[in-house]
């Protein structure tokens, strides 16, 4: 087995890489990709042949592939388009043909076709206006709809809500669905979303609201409806905060959500049966824990600190799903993205 975990330093204008020990959750630095203009959100196609990186300067907003070593996790820049926003978030379809991408400021979500030699297309097959927040978009494992999170704030109001749409894998198109939004309570704020490994259940990351909220997913209509919304944060925590990003466990035992100013990962336990959720705590880590990343075994944790350009390792308590402190690294400057998986 080789695990591989990579960092986008916007600070840097770098990808870098390291392998991780599957054993211990060690992790040694394999190198660095250069990638100029801020690169920042990554994903990586469901074959595992490319990885993509979204760029994030005003002047060379775009978005990057590059074709992934497997011997070694190197990585081989094939090119790039221009796109007309900010991206701040990316994803492949189930299929790994299209590259999904959000546009917080410009109020966006754009579709690009991934050529068989992992280069992007251009113009994208999709440049549709969703509104002021959009920080996410992800197709469901049928690969027939797809959710975009809008945060409750920002320059300007945000839609505070997450956009449900049918998606066609044959064409790369989007159309609104029949209830084109979930439903959200007042300054919840979704910002990125994962589904339960064995349950029609979606679970949210609320940037303004400081918690998770579960959605029971139907999964012919393709529509969310909430169920619960837990805290992230301790009692009696006032001081600010916002989530960022929200991942759970392979196994579906476990879900955790960063704080940003309570610098902290809020931890979940998960009931098998029902998906619902129960707090567990929170881990310190690394100032403004913007990305973070579970290992593809779900036994490790990894947390980039933006602020300190530190990553910090935690190994998943398999009885508890606390997370157990192991190594602190120093990576660089603004960490915004980690993307760890197995080749």
């Amino acid at each position: 087995m080789a695990i591989y975990a990579y960092v986008s330093l916007q600070g840097e204008d770098r990808i870098s890489i390291f392998a991780m020990d599957p054993d211990t959750g060690a992790l040694e630095h394999r190198g660095d990709s250069a990638l100029a203009s801020m690169p920042a959100p990554l994903a990586i196609d469901t074959q595992k042949r490319y990885l993509f990186a979204g760029r994030r300067q005003a002047s060379d907003y775009g978005l990057s592939s590059f074709l992934i070593d497997h011997a070694t996790g190197g990585l081989t820049l094939i090119g790039g388009v221009a796109v007309q926003g900010n991206p701040v978030h990316i994803s492949t379809d189930r299929k790994g043909d299209y590259l999904l991408s959000a546009y917080y400021y410009q109020e966006r979500v754009a579709v690009h076709p991934i050529g068989g030699d992992g280069s992007l297309g251009d113009p994208p097959i999709e440049w549709r206006e969703t509104g002021t927040g959009s920080h996410y978009v992800q197709t469901d494992p049928s690969n027939r709809y797809a959710f975009v999170p809008h945060i409750a704030e920002g320059a300007m109001t945000g839609l505070n809500t997450i956009l449900q749409f049918k998606f066609d894998d044959a064409s790369g198109t989007l159309t609104p669905n029949a209830t084109p939004r979930a439903v959200t309570q007042a300054l919840d704020g979704p910002r990125h979303i994962c589904f339960h490994p064995n349950l029609d259940i979606v679970y949210s990351s609320n940037e303004q609201g400081c918690s998770v909220t579960a959605y029971n997913f139907d999964s012919s209509q393709g529509n969310l409806s909430p169920f619960q919304t837990v805290s992230t944060l301790p009692q009696g925590y006032t001081d600010r905060n916002t989530c960022s990003q929200i991942q759970i466990t392979p196994s579906g035992k476990f879900l955790y959500a960063p704080n940003r100013g309570h610098d902290s990962i809020a931890c979940f336990g998960v009931d098998e049966i029902d998906g619902r959720l129960t707090s567990i705590g929170q881990v310190a880590t690394e100032p403004v824990p913007r990305a973070f990343s579970l290992d593809p075994t779900g036994k490790y944790l990894f947390a980039a600190g933006q602020d300190s350009g530190r990553l910090a390792g935690y190994r998943v308590n398999e009885a508890s799903g606390l997370l157990e402190p192991l190594r602190v690294y120093a990576v660089g400057q603004e960490p915004m993205w980690v993307l760890i998986t197995e080749l």
